[in-house]
């Protein structure tokens, strides 16, 4: 008969028969085993009955969530306010509205094209010009939209013959950023934003062409769309090298389908966003998720005092020894191994969210007063380092307590804290290091949405083009720049822009240099309509 102890559930009689050391291990398997169901209890009661969000709401007192999770509630009688003394008065109340705001404009007038339509008044057709004056007018505006914004630029171009050579003449056909492309850079632009910032991929696209009577091939938007990335590589490794400049480099990991493994499966490959500290980022690509992509894509040298900010992967912290810089920790990381334990360990879990909590409310004044360089620091030492250093202490107490047990969730989330210690107090002597590495975590949102509508990328080749273009599009939207009006501009120039001059073409410099006045397509010079 085999051990008990290799058993999920002994029998009674299986028990009795066991020396006191075996109940022990027996015992301590059970507790184990009874901590990681309650875990995962936990976690299915929250995905079902509680918030998602990792945002704290304490419980108000009393109140009771389903199957023990908390919600907000809303008490039966209101919580005391501020009180106001008004003086009495009668209140009129405000007309129905049909929806049609006539004061405030809800649209921005240099960019969005309006058409006139004027209403007659029909008491004016009752009435001689010589009974009635007009003393005003008021203006109504609804937003509409036609079935298709696609336009076709029809260039006609004399051609004419001299009397006295006999020769013809005739201007050549004007040249488009696509060579011998039918595709002007308005609707080149326009599918790459379809495509990577609303993530409408290019089969609905075509679908879209179609409906609004223009017919072109599929493969020709997908030869399109190659065309026009492999124009937009050399911004993009100017703009890495910008960022591997950068002292302060924030870089995290991201997964993603591309090619295929084998017939049916589609291989798992990976972004690795790096955030430089001119707020510019860049999604470059590799084929795994081993450490060795980190020393190719940051290289094997660095600035003087560079730091890396990062989770707790362990490839960064090796990299970072390798290279001799300092490997600062996200606190939002740390948390949240804590988070997740709080529904075992409510008590000791909410104490220690309480701590790193204060060191957010410090972030937040600094954030809020707009601090900088000396200032940053100064309030950073005065009013986040002992709280650090407090929760530093406490949880070396309770380790020295030996209060949990080995596989419990909080103790794994205590000691990932412990081990990071180092780490995460960077930040604390540093004004350049982030808190945490959530600028970039928002930042590369872009991967997880666009995979919910597009899934996979068919080669490695197609990850790697959609890494560069959203490497510019979102460095647009961190340096406020309109994406279109960026892409339009600078697939004009880069063909013609000197090489060694090609980082003036990446967002943030391309915003000071060219953003006040930027090429347009002929889209823009309003040709007579056929």
């Amino acid at each position: 008969m085999h051990s008990p102890l290799n058993s999920s559930s002994p029998t009674p009689t299986e028990s009795v028969a066991l020396s006191a050391p075996q109940l022990v291990d027996l015992v301590e398997k059970l507790e184990r085993e009874v901590v990681n169901l309650r875990r995962q209890v936990a976690w299915f009661q929250r995905q079902i009955f509680g918030q998602k969000s990792e945002k704290r709401h304490p419980d108000p007192e009393g109140v009771q969530g389903i199957l023990g999770i908390g919600f907000d509630a809303v008490p039966d009688t209101p919580l005391p306010g501020k009180k106001v003394v008004v003086a009495g008065h009668e209140r009129k109340t405000k007309p129905v509205s049909n929806g049609a705001n006539e004061s405030s404009l809800f649209f921005d007038e240099k960019r969005v094209p309006v058409e006139v339509i004027a209403v007659p008044n029909p008491d004016m057709a009752l009435l001689k010009p010589d009974q009635y004056e007009v003393i005003g007018e008021k203006v109504t505006y609804r937003l509409a939209q036609r079935p298709g914004s696609y336009v076709v630029l029809k260039y006609v171009r004399p051609l004419i013959k001299r009397k006295d050579t006999q020769a013809l003449s005739c201007p050549p056909a004007p040249v488009g950023v696509i060579e011998n492309s039918r595709a002007d850079v308005s609707f080149v632009v326009g599918m790459v934003i379809d495509k990577f910032a609303y993530h409408l991929p290019l089969y609905r696209q075509h679908r879209r062409l179609d409906d609004a009577g223009i017919k072109v091939s599929r493969p020709w938007l997908t030869q399109l769309m190659q065309a026009t990335v492999a124009q937009l590589e050399p911004i993009y490794d100017a703009q890495l090298d910008s960022i591997r400049a950068s002292r302060v480099k924030a870089m995290d990991e991201v997964p993603i389908k591309a090619g295929r493994s084998a017939p049916g499966k589609m291989k798992t490959t990976y972004f690795w966003p790096i955030y430089g500290e001119r707020d510019e980022i860049c999604f470059t690509h590799s084929p795994s998720r081993a450490g060795g992509h980190v020393r190719d894509m940051l290289g094997l040298s660095s600035p003087d005092d560079a730091v890396l900010l990062s989770d707790g992967y362990s490839v960064y912290s090796s990299y970072a020894k390798q290279i001799g810089l300092t490997h600062a920790q996200c606190w939002a990381h740390a948390r949240r191994e804590v988070y997740e334990a709080k529904d075992i360990e409510p008590a000791h879990a909410e104490k220690a969210l309480e701590h790193i909590a204060a060191l957010y409310a410090a972030q937040e004044h600094i954030r809020k007063h707009d601090l900088k360089g000396a200032a940053k620091l100064a309030w950073r030492q005065a009013h986040a380092k002992p709280v650090a250093q407090r929760f530093f202490t406490w949880v070396d107490k309770y380790f020295e307590a030996q209060g949990f047990l080995p596989s419990s969730p909080f103790t794994k989330a205590l000691n990932y804290i412990r081990e990071r210690r180092d780490g995460l107090a960077v930040y604390l002597n540093d004004p350049g290091v982030q808190i945490d590495t959530n600028h970039l975590e928002r930042a590369l949102r872009v991967i997880p949405l666009g995979r919910k509508n597009w899934l996979f990328s068919w080669t490695e080749l197609g990850a790697r083009h959609i890494g560069i273009v959203q490497s510019l599009l979102v460095t647009c939207r961190l340096h406020d720049v309109d994406p279109y009006d960026y892409l339009v501009d600078v697939l004009q120039r880069v063909s013609q822009h000197p090489a060694s001059l090609v980082e003036q073409l990446t967002p943030r410099v391309w915003k000071t240099l060219f953003a006040n006045n930027p090429l347009r397509s002929d889209l823009y010079q309003r040709p007579s309509r056929q």
